[in-house]
Protein backbone atom coordinates (compact mmCIF):
# COMPACT_ATOMS: atom_id res chain seq x y z
CA UNK A 1 0.00 0.00 0.00
CA UNK A 2 1.39 3.12 -1.27
CA UNK A 3 1.94 5.76 1.52
CA UNK A 4 0.29 9.59 0.70
CA UNK A 5 2.81 11.94 0.96
CA UNK A 6 1.83 14.59 3.16
CA UNK A 7 -0.31 17.81 1.07
CA UNK A 8 1.70 20.76 1.22
CA UNK A 9 -0.47 23.76 2.16
CA UNK A 10 -0.55 26.48 -0.37
CA UNK A 11 1.34 29.51 0.65
CA UNK A 12 -0.99 32.18 -0.74
CA UNK A 13 0.22 34.61 2.43
CA UNK A 14 3.58 35.19 4.27
CA UNK A 15 3.79 32.74 7.26
CA UNK A 16 0.55 30.67 5.88
CA UNK A 17 -0.88 29.35 9.68
CA UNK A 18 1.51 30.76 11.47
CA UNK A 19 1.42 34.91 12.82
CA UNK A 20 4.74 36.95 13.11
CA UNK A 21 5.12 39.75 16.28
CA UNK A 22 6.86 42.30 14.36
CA UNK A 23 8.34 44.63 16.85
CA UNK A 24 8.91 44.62 21.07
CA UNK A 25 10.60 42.54 23.56
CA UNK A 26 9.00 39.40 20.94
CA UNK A 27 10.22 40.84 17.93
CA UNK A 28 10.11 38.05 14.95
CA UNK A 29 8.93 35.35 17.17
CA UNK A 30 6.51 33.08 15.32
CA UNK A 31 3.27 31.68 17.04
CA UNK A 32 1.00 28.71 15.26
CA UNK A 33 -2.42 29.97 14.04
CA UNK A 34 -5.42 27.44 14.11
CA UNK A 35 -7.16 26.91 10.40
CA UNK A 36 -10.70 28.33 11.67
CA UNK A 37 -13.02 29.33 9.74
CA UNK A 38 -13.44 33.13 9.54
CA UNK A 39 -10.56 33.46 11.99
CA UNK A 40 -8.95 36.61 9.21
CA UNK A 41 -5.29 37.30 10.90
CA UNK A 42 -4.52 41.05 10.10
CA UNK A 43 -1.47 41.05 8.00
CA UNK A 44 1.47 42.47 8.72
CA UNK A 45 1.12 45.22 6.15
CA UNK A 46 -1.82 46.30 8.29
CA UNK A 47 -0.39 45.04 11.58
CA UNK A 48 2.70 47.63 11.21
CA UNK A 49 0.44 50.60 9.86
CA UNK A 50 -2.15 49.82 12.72
CA UNK A 51 0.94 50.09 15.19
CA UNK A 52 3.09 53.06 13.35
CA UNK A 53 -0.52 54.85 14.37
CA UNK A 54 -0.35 53.11 17.70
CA UNK A 55 3.44 54.04 18.83
CA UNK A 56 3.16 55.88 21.61
CA UNK A 57 -0.30 54.42 22.91
CA UNK A 58 0.63 50.34 23.95
CA UNK A 59 3.20 50.86 26.96
CA UNK A 60 1.08 50.41 30.27
CA UNK A 61 -2.43 50.48 28.42
CA UNK A 62 -4.75 47.79 29.53
CA UNK A 63 -6.28 45.91 26.14
CA UNK A 64 -8.89 44.20 25.12
CA UNK A 65 -8.97 42.17 22.04
CA UNK A 66 -12.37 40.77 20.86
CA UNK A 67 -12.39 38.67 18.26
CA UNK A 68 -9.32 37.52 19.35
CA UNK A 69 -8.73 34.48 16.45
CA UNK A 70 -5.12 34.64 16.34
CA UNK A 71 -4.69 37.12 18.93
CA UNK A 72 -2.16 38.64 16.67
CA UNK A 73 -3.23 42.48 17.47
CA UNK A 74 -3.04 41.62 21.51
CA UNK A 75 -0.36 39.26 21.29
CA UNK A 76 1.35 42.71 19.75
CA UNK A 77 0.36 44.91 22.40
CA UNK A 78 2.08 42.54 25.29
CA UNK A 79 5.81 42.26 23.21
CA UNK A 80 5.30 46.16 23.25
CA UNK A 81 4.92 46.13 26.87
CA UNK A 82 1.32 47.05 27.51
CA UNK A 83 -0.06 46.43 30.72
CA UNK A 84 -2.49 43.54 30.55
CA UNK A 85 -4.51 42.21 27.40
CA UNK A 86 -7.82 40.67 27.66
CA UNK A 87 -8.69 38.33 24.74
CA UNK A 88 -12.08 36.62 24.14
CA UNK A 89 -11.95 34.21 21.21
CA UNK A 90 -15.89 31.96 20.78
CA UNK A 91 -13.90 28.96 18.52
CA UNK A 92 -12.75 26.59 21.26
CA UNK A 93 -9.97 25.36 19.12
CA UNK A 94 -8.52 29.11 18.54
CA UNK A 95 -8.84 29.46 22.28
CA UNK A 96 -6.50 26.40 23.11
CA UNK A 97 -3.85 27.72 20.50
CA UNK A 98 -4.13 31.02 22.66
CA UNK A 99 -3.59 29.47 25.70
CA UNK A 100 -0.54 27.88 24.25
CA UNK A 101 1.15 30.93 22.67
CA UNK A 102 0.27 32.91 25.94
CA UNK A 103 2.38 30.27 27.70
CA UNK A 104 4.89 30.00 25.41
CA UNK A 105 5.81 33.72 25.63
CA UNK A 106 5.59 33.18 29.23
CA UNK A 107 3.13 35.85 29.87
CA UNK A 108 1.34 36.53 33.16
CA UNK A 109 -0.69 39.42 32.14
CA UNK A 110 -2.91 37.70 29.18
CA UNK A 111 -6.52 37.01 30.27
CA UNK A 112 -7.81 34.76 27.79
CA UNK A 113 -11.69 34.05 27.85
CA UNK A 114 -13.19 30.94 25.72
CA UNK A 115 -16.53 32.83 25.03
CA UNK A 116 -19.08 35.07 22.58
CA UNK A 117 -17.69 38.94 22.53
CA UNK A 118 -21.45 40.27 22.91
CA UNK A 119 -22.06 38.30 25.52
CA UNK A 120 -19.34 38.83 27.34
CA UNK A 121 -19.25 42.55 26.97
CA UNK A 122 -23.19 42.45 27.01
CA UNK A 123 -22.02 41.83 31.32
CA UNK A 124 -22.69 45.21 33.07
CA UNK A 125 -20.16 44.73 35.63
CA UNK A 126 -18.04 47.72 35.42
CA UNK A 127 -14.53 46.10 36.93
CA UNK A 128 -12.65 46.47 34.35
CA UNK A 129 -11.78 49.24 31.55
CA UNK A 130 -9.56 49.33 28.76
CA UNK A 131 -7.36 52.05 27.54
CA UNK A 132 -6.69 50.13 23.48
CA UNK A 133 -9.80 48.25 22.05
CA UNK A 134 -9.21 45.99 19.16
CA UNK A 135 -12.60 45.19 17.16
CA UNK A 136 -11.67 43.12 14.34
CA UNK A 137 -14.80 40.66 13.84
CA UNK A 138 -15.16 38.20 11.00
CA UNK A 139 -16.22 39.53 8.26
CA UNK A 140 -19.84 40.02 6.88
CA UNK A 141 -21.42 38.63 10.10
CA UNK A 142 -22.88 42.53 11.31
CA UNK A 143 -20.84 41.78 14.51
CA UNK A 144 -18.90 45.47 14.48
CA UNK A 145 -21.55 47.70 15.24
CA UNK A 146 -22.87 46.26 18.26
CA UNK A 147 -19.52 45.21 19.94
CA UNK A 148 -19.10 48.90 19.73
CA UNK A 149 -22.35 50.10 21.03
CA UNK A 150 -21.78 46.99 23.99
CA UNK A 151 -18.35 48.79 24.72
CA UNK A 152 -20.45 52.08 25.38
CA UNK A 153 -23.43 50.69 27.01
CA UNK A 154 -21.27 49.10 29.61
CA UNK A 155 -18.74 51.36 30.56
CA UNK A 156 -15.83 49.26 29.73
CA UNK A 157 -13.79 52.24 27.74
CA UNK A 158 -11.68 54.08 29.84
CA UNK A 159 -11.43 58.01 29.60
CA UNK A 160 -10.23 59.04 26.15
CA UNK A 161 -9.76 55.02 25.05
CA UNK A 162 -8.58 54.03 21.95
CA UNK A 163 -10.79 51.74 19.78
CA UNK A 164 -9.42 50.19 16.11
CA UNK A 165 -11.98 49.03 14.31
CA UNK A 166 -11.21 46.24 11.31
CA UNK A 167 -14.27 45.94 8.96
CA UNK A 168 -14.79 44.69 5.45
CA UNK A 169 -14.22 47.73 3.07
CA UNK A 170 -17.75 48.26 1.73
CA UNK A 171 -18.87 49.35 5.60
CA UNK A 172 -17.25 52.66 5.06
CA UNK A 173 -20.53 54.23 6.44
CA UNK A 174 -20.83 52.09 9.44
CA UNK A 175 -22.51 54.22 11.96
CA UNK A 176 -20.60 53.90 15.63
CA UNK A 177 -21.09 55.77 18.70
CA UNK A 178 -21.21 59.51 18.13
CA UNK A 179 -18.70 60.57 20.65
CA UNK A 180 -16.20 58.48 19.03
CA UNK A 181 -13.64 60.68 17.24
CA UNK A 182 -12.18 59.26 13.78
CA UNK A 183 -8.24 59.61 14.07
CA UNK A 184 -6.86 57.49 11.40
CA UNK A 185 -8.64 55.68 8.43
CA UNK A 186 -7.08 53.22 5.90
CA UNK A 187 -8.07 51.08 2.82
CA UNK A 188 -6.46 47.86 2.07
CA UNK A 189 -7.77 46.00 -0.65
CA UNK A 190 -11.05 44.38 0.90
CA UNK A 191 -10.25 45.88 4.58
CA UNK A 192 -11.12 49.21 6.25
CA UNK A 193 -9.21 50.18 9.01
CA UNK A 194 -10.22 52.82 11.22
CA UNK A 195 -8.90 54.19 14.51
CA UNK A 196 -11.24 56.29 16.95
CA UNK A 197 -11.05 58.01 20.40
CA UNK A 198 -13.67 57.69 22.62
CA UNK A 199 -14.64 61.52 23.95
Amino acid sequence: MRKKSPQKQPNNKSNDGFIRIISGQFRNRKLPVKDVQGLRPTTDRIKETVFNWLMQDTRDAKVLDCFAGSGGLGFETLSRFAHSATFLEMDNSACAQLKTNAQTLKLNNADIHCTDSLRYLGQNTNEQQFDLVFVDPPFRQNLAKPCCDLLIENNWLSENALIYVEVESELNNLALPSNWLLLKEKVAGQVLCRLYQSQ
